[in-house]
């Protein structure tokens, strides 16, 4: 494992235990004690956690940890929708994909398909971890938006984002939310995000809100759009018939637990 993949993962750890021991990543990642040492020291003068004596803690830091290093629940209800989006992509479409942990599962999913190479695929991001996951793929033509980086979420936000959008056209959307209820639509966060997305998916054809269980019937602050903007659901099989009532009650389509 090299040092980029070696701090990543150490920062996947912290965020799933809230701390971390030297011995503990010695044993899991096979570094020697001074080299983990060190890359506890480089991630912490960036302020990605805090060291204590024989290890790392994620309580202390002075800010939210950026999306990529939130521990997050349903990780395998995440990677299935990323399966069941993925498997929706024809290969030359163009596909836009906002940020979040659902559709980096669907750029995984996307990265795995053999089939993409000859005719290959369009992304297009405001996600800089998305767009750095599929960069070094040549099936893939990535296009980023631009625009200002917002640190929590690592998507690109602003005019300038806005201004590209409106001049392309995308085949197939997959939006990632914080919340998504029949009486509230598609919500976000961050009112910024939450425009970005907005404009992502009236550029494609087809737009679809990707969202695991735990966001179904949810709101949060800013609106980003109902169902005749988003009339499918992608969501997971813990979704409940009554979460999946309500949805198809308000007009969206709510395919089959993936």
């Amino acid at each position: 494992m090299n040092r980029a993949a070696r701090l990543t993962a150490i920062l996947d750890l912290l965020a799933e235990q809230g701390e971390v021991s030297v011995e503990q990543l010695v044993e899991r990642f096979g570094a020697s004690p001074a080299t983990t040492r060190r890359d506890l020291d480089s991630l912490a003068e960036r302020r990605l956690l805090t060291r204590t004596h024989g290890g790392a803690v994620a309580q202390s830091v002075a800010y939210e940890l950026p999306i990529r290093y939130r521990s997050h629940h349903g990780t395998g209800a995440k990677e299935a929708i990323g399966a069941a989006a993925a498997a929706l992509v024809v290969p030359g479409q163009v596909v836009g994909l906002s940020g979040g942990t659902t559709t980096n599962a669907i750029a995984t999913a996307l990265a795995a398909r053999g089939d993409l190479a000859e005719h290959g695929l369009t992304v297009v991001t405001n996600a800089v971890n998305i767009a750095a996951q599929l960069a070094m793929r040549p099936e893939f033509k990535v296009v980023v938006t631009g625009g200002a980086i917002h640190p929590r979420s690592f998507e690109l936000v602003g005019p300038f984002v806005e201004q590209l959008l409106s001049g392309i056209r995308i085949d197939i959307a997959f939006i990632g939310v914080n919340g998504i209820s029949a009486e509230s639509g598609a919500t976000t966060h961050d009112e910024a995000e939450a425009a970005v997305n907005r404009m992502m998916a009236q550029r494609a054809d087809r737009a679809y809100v990707v969202a695991d269980a735990t966001k179904l019937g949810r709101a949060a602050f800013a609106h980003v759009g109902g169902a005749e903007l988003f009339p499918v659901v992608l969501t997971d099989a813990a979704a409940s018939d009554a979460q999946r009532a309500a949805l198809k009650d308000a007009g969206y389509e709510v395919p089959t637990a993936v």
